[in-house]
């Protein structure tokens, strides 16, 4: 079962998310009638890397890195070498069973485009760690999802704020934060 993620990458109540993650999951595992699941993503910060974890709780799980455009030019995104978030990236990186290497686009966030782009192309069902609202800017979660959507895939939504547009503030959805609305997944 190849699972796709796209989400926000500025989130708060971390730990509401995380548990509605482990139930997404586990969800897609059953109705898959025991399917361990293979994890696209981007091992961007925030929902990428979150579902990238709780997939490594699983045993017999895999990881797929798609990573957006050249490698050299998508780490600075996550700080200086050193740096936490970084360090991070290059921990899950390092823990991928496979890395795909997206062909650079004419801007970065076309590269973001197409790097969701081609989750969505081929995953089986769609994590989306998202407030449902639209995207802030191109190839955002609201974008992915109604492509996923549009072809016809289950999209498992663990809700979850974003951040206030034009600004790196996080919100909440209070009570909403971490549950989780299951579309199209038998």
């Amino acid at each position: 079962m190849k699972v796709g993620v796209t989400g926000h990458r500025i989130l708060m109540d971390i730990e509401k998310i995380n548990a509605g993650i482990k139930q997404a999951l586990r969800e897609i595992i059953v109705a898959s009638g025991g399917s361990v699941p293979t994890v696209l993503t981007a091992l961007a910060e925030g929902a990428d890397r979150l579902v990238a974890e709780a997939a490594l709780d699983i045993p017999g799980s895999r990881i797929v890195a798609v990573i957006p455009f050249e490698l050299a030019d998508y780490v600075t995104d996550f700080g200086a070498e050193g740096s936490g978030s970084r360090k991070e990236f290059d921990r899950l990186l390092k823990k991928a069973d496979e890395v795909v290497r997206l062909p650079s686009a004419p801007t970065r966030k076309e590269g973001y485009e197409n790097g969701g782009n081609y989750v969505v192309d081929n995953c089986d069902v769609l994590i989306a760690v998202w407030d449902g609202e639209g995207a802030q800017g191109q190839g955002g979660t609201g974008e992915i999802v109604a492509r996923a959507r549009s072809q016809g895939k289950p999209v498992v939504i663990v809700r979850a704020g974003n951040r206030k547009p034009g600004t790196l503030e996080p919100t909440t959805l209070g009570d909403e934060q971490g549950r989780v609305i299951v579309e199209g997944l038998e």
